[in-house]
């Protein structure tokens, strides 16, 4: 080691070291080329000349030894760090040397061997290591597409750019640099169509340490040679690159090779627009050229022409650009004088002033703007546009484009689009263009949200410029008197308008309501509330949506807004201080009259609310006139009332609740005789109905007009059938058997037959009983009972069983008991199953009390049949109490025999399980394994019939142990809790 430090070495002499390869180095230019040891290689390939082996082994036996030697060579120490980073892998003597004894035999041999792509390719990465630096290796995951699009393809090719480490200096080496940059011209003289070697070569624009003069202008015209000269199929390979390079470069390049590209493929037009939006440091945003991209792949995505690589929708692509035109308002738009201009420019232009196609029988044409060539499939390309041709520099008019490619086509995000035509004009501080537009979206949207987005929006800038005088004067101490008196004249307009803008609000919103429906009835009527007590607002109101809503299609109630509108003039306005003008309020009526209604019943209310209107004010003459005039007959009354082909007004004579509206006027103001044309009048047009019948009649039992009331009756259960009839019926014969009473006897009998006669089963119970009870009070019993015979023949099966009852029940008053067994025995035939059982009981009771023991047990028997012990138990507890109280041992063996028999008939699994659900319904006391009912504690009877089975056994095996008596003699005790029980002694049970 030294004992002085050395000197550093100077720029001269660093410089000094280079050329290295240029001219290429042999033995009569570098006598330390060869070596003792590399005679014999020599003499080999001299030998060989054409053996590609021999010189491939030697070169990679000559690198090898090289690359050997530089792991065991120390670092030089004649050199600094700094000029060591400097020469970078030529920073050692060795390594110098290493570098040109390659070169020569590189060289050697492919002066040899120059189409060999092998060995060229070795060659140019020696040289690139040598100059570059060492190339990192990247590890690559696995599964990416073989031809990604463009934009994956971006982001892949940005991850695996080559990097190296280290790289001789620019400066320093140039001469390296461009003895490399050589190599590759001459491989690609040799091998123009390689694309690895083009890509290698292209490689070399992106060391960060590549001299300008190589990685700007020799760069694209390397990548223009390259797109020439290889094959289309192999562009994108190159393309990537190329888009890459310049995505790095000055903007103008950028501009220059997107451009290009986009022709051949537009799906990169987004990542263009970006760049041109936020190029690299140093240059300037070019937000106009990205307005019209944006904007051209908006129109194209509307009409299904573009799909963004992004997934962006067409309204979404619009909406990139309104924030472009927002953000960069002054270098994208047009001013106020300049959009009004170009504004009635648009609007004065001829319909067929249309730009025709740029091709016209094939050949190109120019229409203001640079000439296109024909399509590839020669069809007709789209007209010229300058507002989506990029090359333009005229500027846009944003309203019109936002009105002709927003409002027009996507109508239902208005709200974004007018609050972002009003953002533009604010950032252009065109602040009364800005509240025009507001005041324009607020007055055309249709819909809540989008009214509640741009008022928001429009509140939030009124604030803002209140706000912004406020501070003004605030701050401005040192301003005259004259420009604060002009601020505060300002904020004092600017104030009142924002209070005028809150207090509208409602009425926005209601007119937003009526623009999307101008026949909502309701919100008309909200509408005129919203006016309060400003009399001529709301007349105003009611005029407009008279003459607005189409009654065809207008919402319900629209008979109400007429008659609101009349009580309006009635009463004297909303707060009706006004005097009352019935004559106005006659004419909205009249008015409302010939009214195309849906309906027949709306022209009908307006009818009724204007004989109402003509009562209220006393003019009874005229309620009368008004409803004779719109009850009027016309000569061809056969009109359908529900045939819609015909107006309302031709089938109004026929609307019932008109007619009924006028009949009560009548019967309140006219006589009894206009009262009667009235009814007959509707009974003519057969548009009456039960209630009418029942209301005619009773008006004329009020006048005491008996027979003719009787009459109207005899009309209704003409005019109708069962079961409207019926009803008439009903009210008729009570009404006559009320008046008449057995006066009329065989004229009562008459039409109770009549009413009869026609009656279904359903209904003619309570008739064939008031018939009855008049043969009862009036006539003789006997007819009344064969009146009741006949109905339990006649009625329905539901109602047989209630008149049995009440046909047993007259027969005992009038005849006894005995008299009602033929009934019963009827009864027993006739009667469903379900029915019979109640029946049955009432029958065996019957016999029981006149004695008959053994009639009863009889019909109990019959009974029996029809009642399952598991869902019928209180048939046989009472049968069971009736052999208890008055039967034997042998009765009562008998019955549970039966009981059993039933049982196993009803033993099904369907009515094995109804059983169940029936028992747990009612709470029973029956199982599933035991089907007998569980013992009653206390009854000694039930116990005796639970003993180890459902028949009689000894009574020594009785589950009961029998009480001792006091000699020690065990008897068999009955159970002093019941003393009804049947004493059976143990002789009887060996029978």
């Amino acid at each position: 080691m030294p004992s002085v430090a050395e000197k550093p070495a100077s720029l001269a002499s660093l410089t000094s070291i280079f050329p290295l390869t240029s001219p290429v180095p042999t033995p009569q230019n570098n006598p330390n080329l060869l070596t003792p040891a590399d005679v014999l290689r020599e003499e080999d390939l001299l030998r060989n000349p054409e053996s590609f082996r021999a010189w491939w082994t030697a070169i990679h036996n000559a690198r090898d030894a090289y690359s050997a030697q530089a792991k065991l060579e120390n670092p030089p120490t004649d050199l600094s760090s700094e000029e060591a980073s400097l020469l970078g892998p030529l920073a050692s003597q060795s390594s110098r040397l290493s570098l040109q004894r390659l070169t020569y035999l590189y060289e050697s041999a492919l002066s040899n061997f120059g189409g060999s792509f092998k060995l060229w390719k070795s060659y140019l990465q020696m040289r690139l290591f040598y100059v570059c630096g060492k190339q990192k290796v990247k590890k690559r995951a696995g599964g990416r597409k073989k031809y990604p699009d463009m934009k994956d393809a971006l982001a892949e090719e940005k991850e695996d750019l080559e990097e190296w480490e280290g790289g001789l200096d620019p400066v320093l080496g140039w001469e390296e640099w461009k003895s490399l940059v050589a190599t590759f011209e001459r491989a690609l003289m040799w091998l123009p169509k390689m694309p690895r070697i083009w890509l290698m070569y292209i490689s070399l624009f992106f060391h960060p340490k590549c001299p300008p003069v190589l990685s700007y202008a020799h760069a694209r015209r390397t990548f223009d040679r390259a797109l020439r000269t290889l094959p289309p199929s192999l562009h994108h390979r190159l393309w990537v690159r190329y888009l890459l390079w310049a995505s790095s470069r000055p903007l103008t390049s950028t501009i220059a090779v997107f451009r290009r590209y986009l022709q051949v493929d537009p799906s990169l037009t987004e990542h263009y627009t970006n760049l041109l939006l936020n190029p690299p440091p140093g240059n300037d945003p070019r937000p106009l050229e990205a307005a019209k991209l944006l904007l051209g792949l908006a129109r194209k995505a509307g009409r299904g022409d573009y799909v963004s690589p992004e997934g962006k929708s067409g309204f979404q692509l619009l909406t990139d650009w309104m924030q472009v035109v927002e953000k960069h308002a002054e270098a994208v738009g047009l001013d106020v004088d300049e959009t009004l201009a170009s504004n009635m420019t648009i609007d004065s232009s001829l319909p067929d002033a249309k730009s025709q196609p740029v091709v016209v029988d094939g050949k190109v044409v120019r229409i203001g703007g640079p000439g296109h060539t024909p399509p590839v499939d020669d069809q007709a390309a789209t007209a010229y546009d300058e507002d989506v041709d990029p090359s333009s520099s005229r500027r846009l008019n944003v309203e019109h484009i936002v009105q002709k490619d927003g409002l027009e086509v996507y109508k239902d995000q208005a709200g974004r689009l007018w609050t972002g035509l009003a953002t533009y004009w604010i950032n252009r501080a065109e602040f009364d263009r800005a509240k025009e537009t507001f005041e324009a979206g607020i007055s055309s949207v249709l819909t809540i949200r989008d009214f509640t987005q741009i008022f928001d929006a429009y509140a939030e800038f009124s604030e803002s410029i209140i706000s912004s005088f406020m501070q003004e004067l605030e701050g401005g101490g040192d301003e005259e008197d004259e420009d604060k008196e002009d601020i505060e004249q300002e904020l004092d307009a600017r104030m009142k308008d924002f209070e005028e803008l809150m207090d509208r609000r409602p009425f926005l919103v209601n007119d937003v309501i009526i623009r999307r429906n101008p026949n909502d009835v309701q919100e008309w009527e909200k509408r005129v509330a919203l006016w309060g007590d400003d009399d001529e607002k709301v007349a105003a109101t009611y005029e407009q949506a008279l003459i607005t809503i189409n009654p065809r299609r207008a919402t319900a109630f629209l008979p109400r807004l007429f008659v609101n509108f009349a009580k309006f003039y009635e009463e004297g306005g909303t707060s009706g201080s006004a005097e009352k003008d019935i004559v106005n309020a006659r004419k909205v009526f009249e008015r409302a009259s010939k009214v195309p209604f849906r309906s027949v019943d709306d022209l009908a209310e307006i009818w009724c609310e204007w004989a109402e209107m003509e009562l209220r004010n006393e003019n009874y003459d005229d309620a009368i006139r008004v409803m004779q005039r719109a009850t009027a007959i016309p000569k061809n009354s056969k009109i359908s009332y529900h045939d819609n082909s015909l107006p309302v007004q031709a089938r109004l004579f026929k609307s019932l609740k008109l007619w009924s509206f006028y009949v009560d006027l009548e019967e309140s103001l006219g006589t009894v005789d206009t009262a009667k044309q009235v009814y007959d009048k509707i009974l003519e047009l057969k548009i009456a109905n039960a209630q009418v019948i029942v209301n005619y009649a009773n008006f004329l039992e009020e006048g005491e007009y008996w027979e003719e009331s009787f009459k109207v009756y005899e009309r209704g259960v003409e005019l109708f059938t069962f079961p409207v009839s019926f009803e008439i019926w009903n009210i008729y014969l009570s009404k006559f058997i009320k008046r008449f009473g057995g006066t009329k006897l065989e004229r009562a009998r008459d039409l109770c037959e009549q009413a009869l006669e026609k009656c279904p089963p359903k209904s003619c119970k309570p008739i064939f009983l008031l018939y009855a009870r008049l043969e009862e009070d009036h006539g003789l019993a006997k007819r009344s009972m064969n009146i009741l015979e006949r109905a339990t023949r006649e009625v329905a099966d539901d109602d047989k069983f209630e008149l049995f009852t009440i046909y047993i029940a007259k027969a005992t008053e009038n005849y006894g008991l005995p008299a009602t067994r033929p009934i019963y025995e009827k009864a027993l035939e006739v009667l469903p199953d379900r029915q019979t059982a109640e029946m049955c009981l009432r029958y065996a009771a019957l016999e029981r009390k006149l004695g008959e023991i053994d009639r009863a047990r009889a019909i109990y028997a019959h009974a029996s049949q029809f009642c399952d012990p598991r869902t019928n138990p209180g048939f046989w507890d009472e049968w069971k109490t009736f052999e208890i109280e008055t039967g034997s041992e042998d009765t009562f063996r008998e019955m549970l025999r039966l009981k059993r028999g039933v049982q196993a008939q009803f033993n099904t699994e369907a009515s094995y399980l109804a059983a169940q659900t029936v028992a747990a319904k009612l709470g029973s006391g029956s199982t599933a394994g035991r089907p007998e009912e569980a013992a009653i504690p206390g009854d000694a009877m039930a116990q005796v019939e639970s003993i180890n089975g459902p028949s009689f056994v000894s009574a020594t095996t009785t589950a009961l142990a029998p009480p001792k008596a006091a000699n020690g003699d065990a008897e068999a005790v009955a159970d002093p809790g019941n003393v009804d029980e049947i004493h059976i002694s143990d002789d009887d049970d060996d029978m």
